[in-house]
């Protein structure tokens, strides 16, 4: 009974942390696709709004996401798509973007990358090696 007392904690602990890095890929991986198809659809530019600063990822006008503290979040984007702390990636009418990439790292240093080719506007996940 003591060694299931001692143990269940940080089973729970990890489990939860696997839970938040899921959700919070998945949650991206809907935001960068929900761009584009907003893009195509409108006519108009769309953007996923990346701010490492405040720790939030979204579509531009939508709810933002919070980002969970035991990850780490790191991003390449166009020059003319950041400022400061948001970066952003912008997906045109004709389906392109701007391109990118978004690292979301656990703290065991596995995780993956989410890219976005510039000419196809597609959004892929590859995995990081840790």
């Amino acid at each position: 009974m003591a060694l299931v007392t001692a143990v269940a904690p940080a089973a729970y602990e990890k489990m939860q942390d696997s839970l938040r890095y899921r959700d919070t890929v998945r949650g991206m991986v809907s935001a960068l696709r929900a761009a584009r198809q907003q893009a195509v659809l409108t006519g108009h530019d769309a953007l996923f709004e990346l701010d490492l600063r405040d720790r939030r990822y979204g579509l531009q006008g939508a709810a933002a996401h919070a980002i969970p503290p035991t990850l780490t979040v790191h991003a390449t984007v166009a020059d003319t798509e950041a400022t400061g702390q948001r970066l952003d990636i912008r997906f045109l009418p004709s389906g392109a973007a701007s391109g990118g990439s978004v690292d979301i790292v656990r703290a065991s240093g596995a995780g993956v990358r989410l890219w976005v080719d510039w000419f196809t506007g597609r959004v892929e996940q590859r995995p990081l090696a840790p």
